[in-house]
């Protein structure tokens, strides 16, 4: 342990974390996609030399607890020999990634010539290739048929973009001036964070370092101190995916003693020849903010504070896929599941703490053609509260971006937007009511290929102590001169001008009788 002055601790606390914030404001004003610009589909952090992360903005659970991976890939990659002035990028949902759209740019920063540490950040590109436009097809089975792929490798030297990286990324893409203008704002992401990360260690490096490590064990000690409030024991859960006419177990067992915590995940389905499988670095995510849900929101989320969390899960299962499984909506939608599981185990230790079960999807919409790539989540109902009623049309869970304006939206996109509302009454009942999900009704202006990737269509968002549960998602196609078509929640198809998209999103489980 290294004892730091508790003033200078927060100080460089706060420092740290403003130099991710920062980092995530140069990305999405820079950018010239409405996914990263508007949504803020993207995440930054800082991270020390041995690639454990030192400070995050509060961007995307699913993408800030699954990052480290990202950088212990590079690490491995260039054998810990880190090059100055060089980024690496990597998507490889089995070498440090998650899903393919989601790239992510490390850069190791330099100080007198010695590494102090790295700066990161991750974006959803919304078309990488693949069968489908959006790189999510619902027919997936093989990660290759969902885009192209970047394992571990250099991506920029000296400020400039490296042939063998770019080339093959832009031809793979429908829309290659798009993905060149984010890729280019995540590398001034960068560069702003490196700039700002030298001027933190300017004085001493050493020193610096010293601060660093104590900001580290001061996240495991109170990790520790927040688990070893709760009561010892073990707490089991079961949730579903749903695959077809089939729901596939999502199984925790959560044991804690002493301050530590251990999730088992054995139980969980197999892996399935479709794109519902997760990576175990996105199972980790999911664990790690649903502790911190139930423990203590304001536990530093470092690597020090992931420290008394450790998991295991079987492998070539859908909390732990294999190569070459398909992985996209493992990311989006999967992780949504495995964090409801543990925070539905972690309701029996704390229940106090714990809200009833949130829409549980992120709703994903995909439509495009050899034009143009559009990509949103549509937010839907919390779940009800110990205190308080879930809140309405929210992202929740695993991520925590915004929504497209419509006239972003409208602008960029041949389109329009009919009805954007509440879906009154899908929020379950309870003393605390589940908040409400959202109905969007959108025209096709041109032919294009849609792909949604949704959850909880079957199996309602729970109540807790006698709540009830949220309603289901809905899917429709309205064709002209038509009976509406209700749609699969995981469906990829053919939409012609004039027909029309109607998504019913998910209200939140209540919370109390």
């Amino acid at each position: 342990m290294v004892n730091v002055d508790p003033i200078a601790l927060e100080v460089a606390r706060n420092r740290l974390a403003a130099i991710a914030d920062e980092m995530g404001v140069v990305l999405r004003r820079t950018s010239y996609s409405p996914n990263i610009k508007e949504r803020a589909d993207c995440s930054a952090a800082v991270f020390m030399p041995s690639g454990e992360m030192l400070a995050q903005a509060e961007h995307i659970p699913v993408h800030l607890g699954s990052m480290p991976a990202s950088v212990a890939a590079v690490l491995d990659f260039v054998g810990g020999d880190i090059e100055p002035g060089v980024q690496y990028a990597v998507n490889d949902p089995f070498a440090g990634g998650t899903h393919l759209n989601d790239l992510t740019l490390v850069r190791g920063v330099f100080a007198g010539g010695r590494l102090a540490g790295f700066v990161a950040n991750r974006a959803h590109h919304a078309d990488v290739g693949g069968e489908a436009p959006g790189s999510m097809p619902a027919h997936a089975t093989t990660v290759q048929q969902e885009g192209h792929i970047v394992s571990p490798q250099p991506a920029v030297r000296d400020g400039r973009w490296l042939d063998d990286f770019l080339d093959p990324f832009l031809e793979a893409t429908r829309t290659p001036q798009e993905r060149l203008g984010d890729l280019s704002a995540q590398l001034g992401a960068n560069e702003a964070g490196a700039k700002r990360l030298v001027e933190v260690v300017a004085d001493s490096l050493d020193d610096y370092l010293g601060v660093a490590a104590a900001l580290l064990d001061y996240g495991e000690r109170r990790m520790v101190a927040a688990i070893g409030a709760l009561p010892d024991g073990r707490f089991e859960f079961m949730d579903y995916m749903e695959w077809g006419e089939n729901d596939l177990p999502i199984s925790v067992v959560v044991d804690i003693s002493g301050g530590r915590l251990h999730a088992n995940f054995a139980g969980s389905a197999p892996q399935i020849p479709g794109n519902i499988n997760a990576v175990e670095a996105v199972t980790r995510s999911c664990l790690y903010y649903a502790v911190r849900v139930a423990a203590d929101p304001t536990v530093p989320a470092n690597g020090g504070s992931y420290r008394p969390i450790s998991l295991s899960a079987p492998e070539a299962s859908i909390v732990n896929a294999a190569s070459p499984a398909a992985v996209a909506a493992g990311n989006v939608e999967t992780s949504q599941r495995i964090a409801d599981a543990v925070l539905g185990a972690l309701a029996q230790a704390a229940p106090d703490r714990v809200p009833a079960a949130s829409q549980g999807t992120m709703n994903n919409v995909l439509i495009g053609n050899d034009r143009f790539a559009y990509y949103e989540t549509i937010a839907g109902g919390q779940g009800g509260r110990p205190g308080r009623a879930g809140q309405s049309g929210i992202q929740t869970g695993m991520t925590n971006t915004k929504n497209t304006p419509i006239e972003s939206l409208e602008a960029h996109y041949p389109f329009s937007v009919l009805r954007y509302a509440l879906r009154s009454g899908s929020g379950g009942a309870g003393r605390y009511p589940g908040g409400e999900g959202i109905e969007r009704e959108l025209e096709f202006l041109e032919a294009a290929t849609v792909s949604l990737m949704g959850e909880r269509r079957r199996n309602r968002p729970w109540g807790l102590n006698g709540g009830e549960p949220g309603a289901a998602g809905e899917d429709w196609l309205i064709r002209p001169g038509a009976a509406p078509e209700r749609l699969s929640g995981k469906v990829t198809f053919e939409a012609e001008p004039g027909d029309r998209l109607l998504v019913l999103t998910p209200g939140g489980g209540g919370w109390g009788s």
